[in-house]
């Protein structure tokens, strides 16, 4: 994922100050925040938006296997599992 560009850096910015210590702002990321320095690009102004994000957040990091993949993995043994019973039963009526 390349860094935001000088625009995006510089909206970015705009939306964190405009909200610092006025209203709630909610950020979802995989990124770690170790990672957002580079992420963000100008080191300066990465500085000025993490400080605004971080200072008084309430963090929540998930850790471990991802649940999509859970699901997905469900969803296909589901699959699996109707399509066996479906061929189960069509053999029981074929051998009557």
């Amino acid at each position: 994922m390349a860094p935001l560009s000088e625009p995006e850096r510089r909206e970015f910015w705009e939306i964190c100050e405009d909200r610092y210590q006025v209203r709630s702002t909610i950020l979802t990321s995989q990124l770690p925040v170790s990672r957002w320095h580079e992420q963000i690009g100008d080191p300066t102004l990465a500085d000025r938006i993490v400080d605004r994000l971080v200072h008084n957040a309430h963090r929540i990091e998930m850790r471990g296997d991802s649940m999509r993949k859970g699901r997905v993995n469900q969803a296909h043994k589901s699959t699996l599992s109707r399509t066996s019973q479906a061929t189960i039963s069509r053999r029981k009526c074929e051998s009557r």
